[in-house]
């Protein structure tokens, strides 16, 4: 049997009738956070770094300069659960009444779907921008995965497969056991609206950093620069070894290297590091994790892809956020010494 909900959703769409919003569809939804003032720290970076910026990334010039201005009282909407009924899980998307809700990139075409056989409750903490970039998996879905275990009746469940090298482990030291599915029928669903920075979402992620620090004999460091180098979406420093050699020489600092250093080598290290420096991207969600509260979250952007969404998070694990933005593009760039130590200064000034 094949479920229509896909070719429903696609007719109206293409029929021009409003899409139906998916939440809509929600037969319960509760407040787990209410809606609070939270205080952001302003970001640190040279005054002369706006003229830099030659393109931005996941928003315009004006959502990064908000966002490095910081607010001492941001109106925080609240943390949200949803309860649904009747949802298809098909290929990476929820269908419910006229509704859908992307979690993946499709590997399917057609307007059909063979129907899940399997029918389940339990409570998704996955996201689309989880799914696709890893640090947005280890500092959002691992965050909403502490909600799945306390708000929902069933499991915690999601469609990622098992992963091993640093996913895996992080997903042992975090005690994360979810039920993993396929295409299936959900009886009954539970999802969040998790991604605001209130009071619940700042203990749960100090809550994740102490299950990766317990029973650790962590030393002291000046900072940690992580080792970008090719992995990920090409972002090349072409400097990036000379930096990172000169923050241990003359500041005392640690490299790590993402495709060689472990999860418990990144966490020992990061753990007691007054600040994480290195190439914009998910391999420095290794250090915000881990970083103590008031640590400082140092990113060298290319001009051309300069972006705030990692100040959102360290916004959630209570550090400071700075930035330096480099000379050329993403497929080449160079940050020049002395622009990177007057920020570190910078950096040491505001937090003495």
């Amino acid at each position: 049997m094949h479920s229509l909900r896909p070719i429903h959703n696609r007719l109206r769409r293409f029929l021009g009738s409003e899409r139906g919003e998916f939440f809509d569809a929600a037969v319960e939804r509760w407040e787990i956070c209410p809606t609070e003032e939270v205080e952001i720290a302003p970001g640190i970076w040279l005054p002369d770094q706006v003229e830099q910026i030659a393109q931005t990334e996941f928003g315009g010039l004006p959502d990064i300069l908000a966002q490095m201005q910081g607010h001492p009282a941001e109106p925080t909407p609240p943390t949200m659960g949803y309860r649904f009924r009747d949802v298809d899980f098909v290929d990476g998307v929820l269908h419910a009444r006229g509704g859908e809700h992307h979690l993946r990139q499709r590997k399917r075409s057609g307007l059909t779907y063979p129907r899940p056989r399997e029918a389940i409750s339990g409570a998704l903490y996955e996201s689309w921008i989880g799914n696709r970039w890893f640090g947005n998996w280890l500092l959002n879905d691992c965050l909403a995965y502490r909600l799945a275990e306390a708000e929902a009746a069933g499991d915690p469940v999601t469609s990622a497969p098992v992963r091993g090298g640093h996913i895996a482990r992080y997903e042992e030291l975090l005690g994360l056991v979810p039920r993993r599915i396929d295409d299936v029928h959900f009886d009954e669903l539970v999802l969040f609206d998790d991604l605001h920075n209130n009071r619940s979402r700042r203990d749960r992620a100090q809550q994740n950093r102490a299950r990766l620090v317990a029973e650790r004999a962590l030393k002291p460091l000046p900072g940690v620069f992580i080792f970008r180098g090719g992995s990920g979406d090409a972002r090349i420093l072409e400097n990036e070894a000379e930096i990172a050699e000169r923050l241990e020489v003359e500041y005392g600092f640690r490299t790590l290297y993402v495709d060689r250093d472990d999860a418990d080598r990144m966490i020992e290290a990061a753990g007691a590091a007054r600040m994480i420096v290195g190439v914009e991207g998910s391999q420095l969600a290794h250090g915000v994790i881990a970083m103590p509260a008031g640590g400082t979250l140092l990113t060298l952007q290319p001009a051309d892809r300069v972006t705030t969404s990692l100040k959102l998070l360290t916004d959630c694990w209570r550090q400071r956020y700075a930035m330096v933005v480099g000379k050329g593009t993403a497929r080449g760039y160079r940050v020049e010494w002395d622009q990177l130590r007057r920020t570190l200064d910078l950096i040491a000034a505001e937090n003495p």
